[in-house]
């Protein structure tokens, strides 16, 4: 196996792990210069789509949310992307990992989370310095 193939199938497992599918629509919030490129880049290679910005003005299946403590209001920040997300969609917020600046803590991630209608259902390491909380929706949203 070539350095290339190696490299696109470990960037691949990047985006597998957050459970993602080819053709789905992504849309990345909050990202900032500290984001993790190569997992922004095994997103785009698995899905076969560019990551859509915040202007996006149709429904996506992610949302993926880069955040950090100093980011303001996590709750009004959650409840701007939920109407992005189409039926049976989740939001992967991603947040410092624990010692890195900005960190956020997990209470803090399920308290907004649970007072925006939302449930975590999983943590992952989801980059180097970055950690996964997975964010679903209510099975049946009106």
């Amino acid at each position: 196996m070539s350095a290339t193939a190696g490299q696109a199938q470990g960037e691949r497992g990047l985006a597998e792990r957050l459970g993602l599918k080819p053709g789905q629509v992504v849309q990345e919030v909050g990202w900032d210069e500290d984001a993790d490129q190569e997992l922004r880049d095994s997103i785009e290679e698995l899905t076969g789509n560019e990551l859509v910005d915040e202007d996006f003005e149709d429904v996506v299946d992610v949302v993926l949310l880069w955040w950090r403590d100093d980011d303001g209001d996590l709750f009004d920040a959650l409840s701007e992307v939920l109407p992005n997300l189409s039926d049976g969609g989740q939001i992967w917020l991603l947040t410092p990992k624990v010692g890195r600046d900005g960190h956020v803590e997990p209470s803090d991630i399920g308290d907004n989370a649970k007072t925006a209608g939302l449930s975590d259902t999983k943590s992952i390491s989801a980059a180097p310095d970055w950690s996964g909380t997975r964010l679903a929706t209510p099975k049946t949203r009106r």
